[in-house]
Formats: C-alpha cells, structure tokens, sequence
C-alpha cells in the first residue's frame, strides 16, 4: 500500500464502503446523487450512470511537488471501478490527477474520458485509449450513452483559446436522468458567462470559491472565483441549489466555506446552498 497517499486499513475501508454506497444508490428520473470528494471532485450518479469530473484521489502531486493533502484521499484510485465517464476540468495536477486517471482506465475499460485537448498528450501517456478520448467541446452537447455533456469556457484568470486546441480550461454542463448540473471547474466570471448560464435552468451549480490573490500567483497559484464572487454568480444564473468547492484540500488555496454560507444568507437569503461533509452523498430531486 502507498503510504504517501495516506491509505491506512480504516481509510481503504472506508474507500470500499464509499464504493459500495455509490454503487447501491438507485435515482430515478428527475433525481441525481452528488457525493464531494474535496478539491473540486465530485461523483454524479443519475440511474445506473456513473460520472467523475476531476477524481484527484492518488499521492502523485505531493511526490512531485512535496503538497501534503489536509486529509486523506478518500477513495484509493485502484479501488476505482465504477467509472462510466470521467470528467477533466484542466490540466493542473490536482484536476488532471494522471494516477487517478491511470488506474481508472485500467479498471475500467469502458470508461470515456472527456477533457480539453490541451489534456489528451499526457492522458495517452497515462493509459487512456484514443478510442475512449473525447475532446471538450464548448457549446456542443455530447450524448453519452444517454448522458449529455457540453463543455463551458472557463477562465482560470483568463480564458486560454488556442486556435486548434480550443479552451485550455473549461467547466461542463451535465444533463443526467433530466437533472441539470453545472461544474464550474477553476475560473473566475468573466463576460458572458453569466449570460451563457442564464441560457439553461441549472438545477444544481458547483463552483470554487477558493479566490486568488497577487501572493499565490507569485507562488504560481492561478487563482479562482472568490466566495462573494460565487455567490453572485449562483444568484445571477438562478442555480436551485449552489454548492461551494475549492477551498478544503491545501490550507494556504483555501478558504472557509461559512463565509460563503453568511454572504448568502444576509444578500440572498432564498438562495438554497449546501456546505457538504467529504464523501456526503447529496440526493436531489426536481421539483
């Protein structure tokens, strides 16, 4: 067992039982089951389909970069598989996380992965097929077997488009068993992606909330929305139900989510927004 991902016998027992729970949770149409991994990973069930955006759950950014993770991973990659798409936001290493990636598509050999081109050279490197690599395709729905997924610019600072690649970093829309959820990935607002959002009657909007500031980018941190910034957003897209990422994993990228909670509750105090525990299953149903 890798001790560097903090795996213990309680935590590969937990990683197990929290398998287990997604695999047995059962939705019908109309309702979707979210369970927060930190960072921004999240698992999305709607049926029998099973999606992962940005499973950062393996030790190879603290090997590379000496990060310690403020808690353990609490799924162990090898443990993953279940996995019917994955998600890829960017290719930061704690979104892009290739040991994650590697093991899923060993396990897994129906896996499609979606993830900007930007992505694709590294991902092959990490076992991922051409066949089962999908580029993010901004502003065109993808139907996967029934899920439909269309990719949204993000600006992580600042929109990145190259000419062939496309969007450096993008968030995705997720239309699953006719639940709508919006995964901003990292980025800030920035014009038009407000109106890009109004566009759509998001039922469920995760966003980061972690901000930026001039001392992280000179550490080479590219920053993100901020918990004001987040909530705004929510409140100007018309999310039903707002649920703050980014802020758990590494204490100096970090932020508290109750700020994000108060801004809320004293500027939109109708706004519906959920704090979640690390692994909490979340189940939402359409009104």
């Amino acid at each position: 067992m890798n001790q560097s991902v903090g795996m213990s016998r309680d935590t590969e027992s937990e990683s197990r039982r929290l398998l287990e729970e997604i695999n047995k949770t059962s939705t019908t149409y109309g309702m979707s089951a979210v369970w927060f991994l930190g960072q921004e990973s999240v698992v999305i069930k709607g049926g029998e389909h099973v999606l992962y955006v940005d499973p950062y759950m393996s030790g190879e950014l603290e090997r590379k970069a000496g990060f310690q993770r403020a808690f353990p991973a609490p799924l162990h990659p090898e443990h993953i598989d279940n996995a019917d798409i994955v998600l890829i936001t960017h290719e930061h290493d704690d979104h892009m996380d290739l040991g994650t990636i590697s093991a899923i598509a060993k396990l897994n050999p129906q896996t499609l992965f979606i993830a900007p081109a930007h992505c694709h050279e590294a991902m092959l490197g990490a076992g991922v097929s051409a066949q089962r690599l999908r580029a993010a395709s901004c502003d065109q729905w993808q139907d996967l077997d029934g899920v439909k997924v269309m990719a949204i610019p993000a600006a992580h600072e600042v929109l990145d488009e190259h000419e062939e690649l496309g969007h450096r970093y993008v968030g995705y829309l997720i239309e699953i068993e006719g639940v709508l959820l919006y995964h901003a990935g990292d980025t800030v607002v920035y014009p038009g992606l407000v109106e890009r959002l109004q566009a759509y009657a998001i039922d469920i909007g995760m966003v980061p909330i972690n901000g930026g500031d001039a001392f992280r980018r000179k550490d080479g941190i590219v920053g993100n929305m901020g918990f004001r910034e987040a909530a705004e957003l929510a409140a100007a897209a018309g999310f039903d139900l707002t649920i703050p990422m980014h802020y758990d994993i590494f204490p100096w990228n970090g932020e508290k989510p109750g700020y994000f909670i108060d801004y809320c509750y004293e500027n939109y105090p109708y706004m519906r927004t959920k704090v979640m525990a690390r692994t909490e299953r979340l189940i939402y149903v359409k009104d």
